[in-house]
């Protein structure tokens, strides 16, 4: 089969669209025929030995992955832990990623990384779902511990994490402040922003009236100013942030908390997310699609400049 490794770690010249023989499922795991994966930083991050995850080399990257099951390891079949997948079921999946990813025509993964696929979408488009919705969850609720009523800030609402979050927030009754830059000025306002603040015109500390019961950043910014910001959060508040190069600023004079976004994996979870895009709730975001060959050049694009919006990366 095709993939995309590196087997050494360093810039995207280490990437080689190569033939690689076909991946066996062992005991407890499943074999997936890749529809797709998505382009994550993290995959930039991990090829180029920037983050502490360690990787068998060679590696195939993508960690978010969607297609359809092609074969069960011994004691997978029809088991709860499996979800009842039986081949021919199409499924998505958030990757461990130390283990190969979805860069390829198959991968397998454990049983339980997998559920099963949203129907109201592509196939294809659902791999661009799993972890940043995820993202999305954990900041606002599993550490931000957020609840109807209150009120939350989500710095950098106009990438593809932030209008998840910005969704799942006014869903859950929060009350919606989100930064935007006037490009993605009416996609916030869309997923539901309650009020939308121009960071490239507005000072954030002036135009936020209320103090928040937690201040979600979801972008990178300067350590000066995200101090700043923590005045937005009201007394005992949180602040949550997915910026994990840096360190995430609290006030401990005044209660307020931080803490830092290291996304996992949660099999329950992300059946909740596929069935809020079922019932369209939620967006599913893909901005482009590229074929797996062109990864490589995906990574050195990505090296110059930020990606803009979510990429999937499908096989021929």
């Amino acid at each position: 089969m095709k993939a995309v490794r590196f087997h050494e770690v360093g810039g995207p010249e280490v990437l080689r669209y190569e033939d690689v023989e076909e991946p066996i499922p062992g005991p407890g795991e499943v074999r997936v025929r890749v529809a797709a994966s998505a382009f994550n930083a993290a995959d930039a991050g991990m090829r180029g030995g920037f983050l502490p995850i360690p990787v068998k080399l060679p590696h195939v990257p993508g960690y978010d992955v969607s297609g359809t099951v092609d074969a069960l390891g011994e004691g997978v079949a029809g088991t709860p832990d499996a979800g009842g997948l039986q081949v021919g079921d199409a499924v998505i999946g958030f990757l461990p990623m130390d283990r190969d990813g979805g860069a390829a025509e198959h991968v397998i993964a454990p049983a339980d990384a997998w559920v099963p696929a949203p129907t109201s979408v592509p196939l294809a488009d659902a791999a661009a779902l799993p972890s940043v919705a995820l993202a999305a969850w954990q900041a606002l609720f599993d550490l931000g511990d957020l609840t109807a009523g209150q009120r939350v800030l989500i710095n950098g609402a106009g990438g593809v994490v932030g209008k998840y979050a910005v969704a799942l927030a006014r869903r859950a009754g929060v009350h919606v402040v989100a930064t935007a830059s006037p490009r993605s000025d009416a996609a916030v306002r869309a997923a539901g922003a309650d009020q939308v603040v121009d960071h490239t015109t507005t000072d954030v500390l002036t135009a936020v009236e209320e103090q928040v019961d937690v201040l979600v950043n979801l972008a990178p910014i300067d350590p000066d100013r995200f101090g700043a910001l923590v005045a937005v959060v009201r007394d005992g508040g949180k602040v949550v942030s997915t910026t994990a190069f840096m360190a995430t600023p609290g006030d401990e004079s005044r209660g307020v908390s931080a803490a830092t976004v290291f996304v996992l994996p949660n099999r329950n979870r992300l059946t909740q997310l596929v069935s809020l895009v079922d019932s369209g709730e939620l967006q599913v975001e893909v901005t482009r699609r590229i074929p797996l060959a062109e990864l490589p050049a995906l990574h050195a694009e990505a090296e110059v400049g930020r990606v803009a919006g979510k990429v999937i990366v499908q096989p021929a």
